[in-house]
């Protein structure tokens, strides 16, 4: 069986048990301190995972303009998975601390590169700790290289700020913001120098796809609220550099609604121009 949105924290801890093929990556991280995750990861991760980390093996460096978290090249990216030891075909599994804020990038990168077998652990690690099960220490050692190759892409392909600018007079997708509620509604924030959102934006918080236990909620309340908000048109997602709208993206797929297109560079990259208008407020 392969999993290709989410997998249960027994369901991974009975392929563990019986030596399935399965790669784990730890996503943890925090916006601020982007050394953090790793320390995080050092003092206890899964058993055999391995560490991702958002700025340096997510996302390509910022120049000011693209967003904070622009996307990998392509090339660049397969050569870190194949250097993991990423085979064809192999079962994937991301998590972090946080809801899947972080996994979910991996998730829709590796969906994007044609790779079908990933899913996020749902609940992620205090899931798993929850359950009692072990972590460990050890950073684990790759034995050899994979033979990952890049496939057709399995979500649809990025939208750039210009199709986002043109969207807002054609108003042909429903642009979704998974940002909080204030940083949307235009509440200062230290992490964007403007606040608001692109206008016509709708507020879809990427914590709304969760449940108090830290776990997705169940598809067919995720599919009401998200029709809710798109009606009938297609779905562009953004939040602020392109990382939790791929939690929205995942919350989508599990619901079994079709894929909306991200927007890699989100509200960091719009507000690099000043040209590009601003809405402020909660509609």
């Amino acid at each position: 069986m392969t999993y290709e949105t989410l997998i249960a924290v027994d369901a991974l801890k009975d392929m563990l048990a019986s030596g399935a093929d399965v790669l784990i990556f730890d996503c943890e991280f925090e916006l601020g301190a982007p050394d953090k995750g790793h320390d995080i990861y050092l003092k206890g991760h899964i058993p055999g995972a391995r560490y991702a980390h958002l700025d340096e093996d997510l996302a390509s460096p910022p120049d000011g303009s693209n967003g904070r978290h622009p996307l990998p090249a392509p090339v660049a990216m397969v050569a870190w998975l194949r250097a993991q030891g990423l085979r064809k075909g192999q079962q994937v599994v991301a998590y972090d601390s946080n809801g899947g804020a972080w996994a979910a990038r991996l998730w829709w990168l590796l969906r994007w590169l044609g790779h079908a077998p990933v899913a996020v652990l749902d609940g992620g690690k205090p899931a798993w700790v929850d359950a009692g099960l072990p972590l460990e220490t050890s950073t684990p050692q790759v034995a050899a290289s994979g033979d990952f190759e890049p496939g057709d892409p399995l979500v649809p392909g990025p939208v750039n700020a210009a199709e986002v600018r043109a969207n807002i007079d054609t108003r042909a997708a429903k642009v979704l913001d998974a940002r909080d509620p204030s940083r949307f509604a235009g509440t200062p924030n230290p992490l964007d120098p403007v606040a608001g959102h692109i206008p016509g934006a709708r507020n879809r918080f990427f914590r709304d796809n969760l449940g108090a236990d830290g776990r997705f909620r169940p598809a067919g309340d995720l599919a009401s609220e998200f029709i809710a908000l798109l009606g009938e048109a297609p779905a562009i997602l953004q939040c602020g550099s392109g990382v939790t709208a791929c939690h929205n993206a995942l919350a989508m797929a599990v619901a079994g609604l079709p894929a909306g297109r991200l927007y890699p560079g989100s509200w960091s990259e719009w507000i690099a121009d000043p040209a590009r208008p601003v809405a402020t407020g909660s509609d």
